[in-house]
């Protein structure tokens, strides 16, 4: 992960992964610890995810977990590509409610770390599309939250107009950034 780029929003990490090529393929170290804690912190991975989405438009968040199961995400994608958000809700800080958006891609081959205190979403730029990520805790169905990917208060401009996205039903219903209670504090992923 040689370059890593910082945002106005202090904790997201957008990292790009050394990828060698010849005439048989490509090579790359995809994930090193030492690498990834120098640039992020002292960060634990518990679980990896795979995430398949087969039409383009498909809107997955806003999603986070709360305390005392907080998640950190390092996302990237192995097939086609992703607008990918990370919202900061951490209790005091200047950045709350602001997001970040990247765009991911097998094609760009990079990687977005969303620490804890982040709300994240993504939408399918294309069909069939895989996104892998890293996560520092294991799923918790009591502490799963879902916030409004349309929220006006957080302001995201997706990709796509609503009626061609594909949202699920708990999706649709999720509530308002406010409803949101106050359980992540500044110092929460912090770079």
């Amino acid at each position: 992960m040689d370059n890593v780029v910082c945002f106005q929003v202090d904790g997201p990490l957008l990292m790009s992964p050394n990828r060698i090529g010849d005439d048989r393929g490509f090579f790359s170290e995809v994930f090193r610890d030492d690498t990834f804690r120098r640039n992020a912190g002292d960060i634990a991975f518990v679980q990896d995810n795979h995430s398949f989405s087969s039409r383009k438009g498909t809107l997955r968040g806003l999603h986070c977990q709360l305390p005392p199961f907080p998640q950190g995400k390092l996302v990237r994608v192995t097939r086609g590509a992703i607008f990918d958000v990370a919202v900061d809700v951490r209790t005091g800080s200047p950045t709350y409610g602001r997001a970040v958006a990247v765009e991911l891609s097998a094609q760009n081959w990079r990687q977005f770390w969303i620490p804890e205190g982040f709300l994240h979403g993504f939408c399918s730029l294309e069909d069939n599309t895989e996104v892998l990520y890293k996560v520092t805790n294991h799923y918790n169905a009591q502490c799963d939250r879902s916030i409004a990917w349309n929220d006006p208060e957080i302001g995201i401009d997706w990709p796509f107009p609503e009626d061609q996205l594909v949202i699920s039903p708990k999706d649709r219903a999720a509530g308002a950034l406010h409803s949101l209670p106050p359980v992540f504090a500044l110092s929460t992923g912090g770079a």
